[in-house]
């Protein structure tokens, strides 16, 4: 290929932030370490979890990364089983100085993360099922289907199938709904009748699109997060 005259010296370091793996640089290893580490601590459990960081080792050691994308897979966040997460954090602000000193990571300062969850109609059922989510489920069958508590819950095709048995005759009833994001909250609304449940907003979470796709809840948004 021919020169153009235009080529970059090589000797002179970008200015822009660039996608940074944890093993391209001391100090960004580093903080990978301890940014896996802490958010490890902030759930029940996570089977795998891949970062990457955007960013140089100088703007680091200013206080600042330019941003974080997260790849996450079967999470367990406050009793909640969340099968697929990938978000893509805003710059934030981060003290070296503890990780230096072979301290944990300590962020200090709320940040915005965008992506998308995933969950199986397997894991919302036993997530409702859970002391933390039990009145939640219960509220949404009794809105929905006029009975409680919240049998089972599953996702068939394009619709998400509620269930509970009814306490005279203990028969099964099911009913097709579909969720959707009303105002940057979900919302839950039966195919077949103009009932619908919006579950309870969290402040620091706006969903921007909810829908069934490859046989799982998918919910798209942003979430502020406050060390």
């Amino acid at each position: 290929m021919a020169d153009d005259g235009n080529a970059p010296d090589p000797s002179t370091p970008p200015d822009a932030p660039t996608g940074t793996t944890p093993g391209s640089g001391p100090l960004m290893s580093l903080l990978a370490s301890g940014l896996e580490l802490w958010i490890r601590q902030q759930c029940e459990a996570v089977e795998s979890l891949e970062l990457q960081l955007h960013g140089t080792a100088l703007q680091l050691l200013r206080g600042r990364l330019e941003g974080v994308t997260l790849l996450a897979r079967r999470v367990v966040f406050n009793a909640l089983e969340i099968e697929l997460m990938e978000l893509r954090s805003e710059a934030i602000q981060v003290q070296v100085g503890n990780l230096l000193k072979g301290r944990a990571l300590q962020l200090d300062h709320p940040f915005l993360v965008r992506g998308q969850a995933a969950f199986t109609g397997e894991g919302l059922s036993r997530s409702l099922a859970a002391p933390q989510w039990r009145c939640l489920g219960d509220q949404l069958a009794e809105a929905l289907l006029g009975l409680s508590p919240l049998q089972d819950l599953r996702i068939v095709r394009d619709s998400l199938v509620l269930a509970a048995e009814a306490s005279v005759d203990h028969q099964r009833v099911e009913l097709e709904t579909r969720p959707q994001a009303v105002e940057g909250e979900l919302e839950i609304q039966a195919l077949q009748s103009d009932n619908r449940y919006r579950l309870p907003g969290d402040p620091n979470i706006r969903i921007e699109v909810a829908n069934l796709e490859g046989g799982m809840l998918q919910l798209h948004g942003e979430a502020r997060v406050s060390p």
